[in-house]
């Protein structure tokens, strides 16, 4: 499959990801205002936030998607992939409010003294709940492994969240309404605000490195120098800059050639190791620099080397 047909095929597939999280959140959306209006639970008023906002991120998550697959042009040569980035921050700013307006109302029940109603019904709707989220976490799971999309990754953070907010709920319900605790339902709402809130701080990171141009791990880097090192034409590597963006690798390096080697030849070597390259890292923008062996002439962006030269030959 060539790569237009690849991106295209990724493209489709987040897209489908997207609108499966619209639909699960519509219909949760609906079950669960039902549920929290017959309880008064503000554990069940917490999930009914949380999905309402999950209904607005995943439509940020289908706007981030759709723009991230429109190749590149004239105005952004290098794609449209820091577009997901965008709606994973967004997802994370609503997650954010969510878990402070749950706080919030659990502290105001907790002073009230409040006891919940028709636990039954909130427990079924929980449980339906649950379900519907499974379905939607397998899809989720399915075209992660396939794109690697980091707006449906982060998606699918808070929707497995939910799994256990739902949990949550229906142990509060269970707690307040059969075996009188009456402090369970406040407790559990803010132990859910808390886990909504740690959910967004430990997405913030990788969206906030895409944003920012963050080097590759340093494993993938390791793996790249290795596939590097098999070729025998080349003596060395320096200036190795790397960044992702969306599902879309860049990479650029220098590498050391013999000094005495035609420019035709110089060519050859460069499109055999790009090709060699492309089968282990086949979502990677590659640009290659040669020099003559020995030669540093590139300080890299922040005035000094990113790596030092490396030996790999």
């Amino acid at each position: 499959m060539s790569q237009p047909d690849a991106s295209a095929e990724r493209g489709q597939l987040n897209r489908s990801a997207a609108l499966a999280s619209i639909a699960a959140a519509t219909l949760l959306l609906a079950i669960k205002g039902y549920a929290a209006w017959t309880t008064g639970s503000t554990a069940m008023l917490g999930s009914l936030a949380d999905t309402a906002l999950d209904l607005v991120a995943s439509v940020a998550t289908l706007v981030g998607v759709w723009i991230a697959a429109q190749p590149a042009d004239d105005k952004h040569r290098f794609g449209h992939g820091k577009a997901e980035a965008i709606a994973a921050l967004f997802q994370i700013v609503l997650i954010s409010i969510s878990a402070l307006g749950i706080a919030t109302r659990a502290i105001e029940q907790f002073a009230a003294g409040n006891r919940v109603e028709a636990a039954g019904e909130g427990i079924g709707v929980s449980v339906a709940a649950i379900v519907v989220t499974f379905a939607l976490i397998a899809w989720q799971r399915r075209v992660i492994r396939r794109t690697g999309s980091l707006a449906i990754a982060t998606d699918s953070v808070h929707y497995q969240s939910d799994l256990l907010l739902n949990v949550a709920v229906i142990a509060a319900l269970v707690l307040d309404q059969y075996i009188g605790f009456r402090q369970a339902d406040p407790l559990f709402g803010l132990a859910i605000a808390g886990w909504l809130a740690w959910g967004a701080f430990s997405a913030s990171e990788q969206v906030l490195d895409q944003l920012m141009d963050h080097e590759w791990p340093a494993e993938k880097k390791r793996r790249f120098l290795e596939v590097l090192a098999t070729n025998p034409d080349i003596s060395g590597v320096h200036d190795l800059r790397t960044r992702t963006s969306g599902s879309q690798d860049f990479v650029q390096f220098h590498v050391w050639v013999d000094a005495d080697m035609t420019v035709r030849d110089a060519h050859r070597v460069m499109a055999d190791l790009e090709a060699r390259l492309r089968v282990d890292f086949p979502d990677t923008e590659i640009l290659i620099h040669t020099d003559p062996e020995g030669l540093v002439d590139e300080a890299g962006a922040a005035g000094k080397d990113v790596l030092p030269p490396i030996r790999v030959g």
